[in-house]
């Protein structure tokens, strides 16, 4: 078996019980005592602060309320009518910098009311039951192809099929799920859950899913405006932002949201080639995940290269500190300058930055890293096709959703705004709701 001291790429730098260990759940679930003594610390807040930071309005005192009265099932509908996929939510939500953050008790003792486990722990409850909470309305004869089997198509298409009307749903992968599926770190969401909670939710009915049916491959927009009687475009974004410096191309030098889908479809995780010495590049989520789960694989020495400080880190200060305390290094203020070796990556070359009236600059100051992996985590661009018109290379909406296009909206990643699960979520149920408001004639 290798180490993490063999020199290159290579799999097998742990044995299978550690890695089988390092992948596991990175919080437990709350049992049934825990989950009461968490509910019983919250205040019932009237005008609650962590319901207005909430992204899809859950009305939070109530749920932990119902959970304090023994009712995890009735507190799981209260969740789930707002945010379908409130378990995914509750396992990959930055809790910390929205609704805890805003809890009262966090302003007062710095320590919030646990808001997502609490949310795991009424959502896992109907997931055990395999009960699904809702009902489909009788049906309205009308047609909607939802695209993109991401958070917000499938929080658009449960909607609209519990509204009554016949959903198509595409997805150009072999599965559903979006980034729930191939783009969170598996420590994050394991046992499979994004499948099972995709299941889950189809038990509403009334929705067709297409897999391996891409938009502008497989169907034109034109053909879908034609044979339905709307449409939803949640399609995320399908272009990786490259490095530009030199030796970019070199062996050992990938996207970061690659290496997060090849790790979360892998069968055997000893199978995974990794570095020696990993450079990410980049400061978000995305950097944090792929930099946590090489060192967990058996990298020897990770670490992050970030052009700005720190503090600036698109990342949580939470999973900043989940990083460092995996043995991952944060390396602020620095840029690649040049990665260097003969075909294959072997070293990196920083430079350091510095910020001048807002603009950054290199100082011509630069240190060498050994890297036999470089993986880029410098962003996402949405991948333009002949369609509605773009905001800052974005899906331009107005509204809930509404784009240029006749008959069609569009939420989620591929349109402006936040790039988080839950706030794709609100974007495929808001746009439902009005494509709904549309079909039947009712729209204001």
């Amino acid at each position: 078996m290798n180490s993490p001291r063999t020199p290159g790429l290579a799999a097998s730098r742990l044995d299978t019980t550690t890695l089988v260990d390092n992948f596991s759940d990175l919080h437990a679930p709350l049992d049934p005592h825990e989950a009461a003594v968490a509910a019983d610390r919250c205040y019932f807040c009237h005008d609650a602060p962590c319901v207005t930071a909430c992204p899809t309005d859950i009305d939070i005192p109530l749920f932990i309320r119902q959970i304090s009265t023994g009712q995890p099932e009735a507190s799981a509908r209260t969740i789930l009518e707002q945010n379908i996929l409130g378990g995914m939510c509750a396992r990959v939500c930055p809790t910390e910098t929205l609704c805890e953050e805003a809890c009262v008790r966090m302003t007062a003792e710095h320590k919030p009311v646990e808001i997502g486990r609490l949310q795991r722990y009424a959502t896992d409850a109907v997931m055990r039951a395999n009960r699904h909470p809702f009902t489909r309305a009788a049906e309205t004869g009308k047609t909607v192809a939802v695209v993109g089997a991401g958070p917000a198509g499938l929080a658009c298409a449960h909607r609209l099929a519990m509204h009554g009307h016949t959903v198509s749903l595409f997805d150009a992968k072999p599965k559903p799920g979006g980034l729930n599926e191939y783009g969170i770190a598996a420590y994050k969401s394991t046992e499979d859950f994004a499948a099972r909670e995709v299941d889950w939710l189809m038990q509403i009915g009334g929705i067709t899913l297409h897999t391996g049916r891409k938009l502008g491959e497989d169907f034109t927009l034109n053909e879908l405006q034609t044979d339905f009687d709307a449409v939803f475009l949640g399609i995320g974004l399908g272009a990786v932002n490259a490095l530009t410096c030199d030796g970019n191309d070199k062996g050992g030098v990938a996207d970061a949201v690659s290496f997060i889908e090849d790790l979360r479809q892998a069968a055997d995780l000893s199978k995974l080639t990794i570095g020696r010495d990993v450079v990410v590049i980049g400061g978000g989520m995305t950097a944090v995940d792929a930099a946590v789960q090489a060192k967990l694989l058996g990298a020897e020495n990770v670490t992050i290269s970030y052009r700005r400080t720190q503090a600036e880190m698109p990342a949580s200060r939470y999973e900043q500190d989940l990083a460092t305390a995996k043995g991952v290094r944060i390396l602020a203020e620095t840029m690649p300058k040049a990665i260097h070796g003969n075909g294959t990556a072997t070293e990196i070359e920083l430079e350091y930055t510095t910020s001048e009236n807002g603009k950054l600059k290199g100082t011509g100051e630069t240190l060498r890293l050994r890297a036999d992996q470089v993986f880029r985590a410098i962003g996402q661009t949405f991948a333009a096709f002949d369609g509605p018109d773009l905001d800052h290379g974005k899906i331009a909406v107005t509204g809930a959703g509404r784009t240029s296009a006749e008959g069609v909206w569009a939420g989620g990643d591929c349109t402006k705004g936040e790039d988080l699960t839950v706030v794709a979520v609100a974007d495929g149920r808001d746009a439902a709701e009005d494509i709904h408001a549309t079909l039947m004639g009712t729209a204001q």
